[in-house]
C-alpha cells in the first residue's frame, strides 16, 4: 500500500478553510443549510487552479476569508445561488 501523499502548507490551509466554512454553516437555519453547502462547494470548485499557482491560490484564500466574514455573521440567514 503506497504511503499517503503529503500536503503542502498551502494545501493544508485550503482544506482547513473548506472545513471551517462547513462548520460555520452549522450555525445557519436548518432550512438554508443545503444552500450554504452548495454555495461553499461551488465557490471552491469554480476555480480550476493548478497546485503550483501559489499567488492565485493565496489571493483566492484572502478573497474567500472576506466572503466568509460576511456570510458567517449572525444576521445572514440564507444565501442565494
Amino acid at each position: 500500500m503506497p504511503a499517503p501523499l503529503k500536503r503542502s502548507g498551502l494545501q493544508n490551509e485550503v482544506v482547513s478553510f473548506y472545513r471551517q466554512c462547513f462548520r460555520a454553516a452549522r450555525d445557519k437555519p436548518l432550512e438554508s443549510r443545503p444552500r450554504f453547502h452548495a454555495f461553499i462547494r461551488r465557490e471552491f470548485k469554480e476555480h480550476n487552479l493548478k497546485k503550483s499557482d501559489f499567488a492565485t491560490i493565496e489571493y483566492m484564500l484572502r478573497k474567500g476569508r472576506k466572503q466568509f466574514d460576511t456570510y458567517s455573521q449572525k444576521g445572514v440567514k440564507d444565501v442565494h445561488l
